[in-house]
């Protein structure tokens, strides 16, 4: 097992049934993997380390909460200071590269969550090949709690997967989905106690071979620059955003503090 520094993220590679390796990466940074700027780094050194050793299956997992998404008291602080759009510059674009990177990979990547995937975490979920997730897992956007454009695929890869009226409803009204519900949806395939192990099992399970032409014919170069648009108009909407009083008064509101 090997860590990033800050130990933010564990790798290893794991025997799953039938023997065959699968690569792990494992989310365990404070305060329910916030999306902070080394913590990300750490999720695309990851990323970086997991196609070095050429396995062809991956499981990303996190603890009790797979994300709370951005963290909202360093943004504030950021913006006190009259830093957002540089903080955000520091946060948003790595989180993209990340989504990018796990569509574009050849390999299947597989997510197991609990508890929270909320925010722009959600979008490792949209990006991934195969989720299975726990009884009490759940997504919400919270983009308009907050103010914050939406980030992380949310209108790049989440229209892709469920339509865009459908993600258009979904952040409009802040709706937050249970594991049930999102697989309903099709972002998950299974809900299971055990995540980890079921998502393992999973992966071990498929024509790997198959499963990988399917991918590339649906994450082909026409539709993957695409998304790589929409991401990039995430940013820039996140960036016009991020710096508006109204956007500071409502994360002191969420926060319970005087903007």
């Amino acid at each position: 097992m090997s860590s990033h520094e800050p130990s933010f993220v564990r790798t290893e590679i794991r025997s799953a049934p039938g023997g065959c390796d699968c690569f792990v990466i494992t989310l365990a940074a404070p305060r329910a993997n916030a999306l902070e700027p080394d913590f990300l780094a750490a999720i695309e050194a990851a990323q970086e380390e997991f196609e070095d050793t050429g396995l062809r299956r991956a499981l990303i997992c996190g603890g009790r909460n797979f994300s709370t998404g951005g963290d909202v008291g360093r943004f504030l602080e950021a913006a006190c200071d009259g830093q957002a759009v540089a903080y955000a510059e520091r946060v948003v674009p790595l989180l993209q590269r990340c989504v990018l990177r796990m569509i574009g990979q050849k390999a299947i990547v597989a997510l197991a969550g609990r508890g929270a995937i909320t925010g722009g975490s959600a979008g490792i979920l949209f990006a991934s090949d195969l989720a299975v997730l726990a009884p009490d897992a759940f997504v919400q956007p919270y983009y308009g709690v907050m103010g914050f454009a939406p980030d992380g695929g949310w209108t790049a890869t989440l229209p892709e997967r469920i339509g865009a009226g459908a993600a258009q409803d979904w952040l409009l009204n802040d709706r937050r989905f249970g594991a049930e519900e999102l697989m309903a949806r099709g972002l998950a395939c299974a809900v299971d106690p055990d995540p980890e192990n079921a998502a393992l099992a999973r992966l071990a399970a498929l024509d790997i071979d198959m499963a990988l032409a399917g991918k590339a014919l649906i994450w082909d170069a026409a539709r993957r620059a695409q998304v790589e648009a929409r991401l990039a108009a995430e940013t820039e909407a996140f960036r016009a955003l991020i710096p508006l009083e109204a956007t500071r008064a409502k994360m002191a509101a969420f926060l319970g503090k005087e903007a």
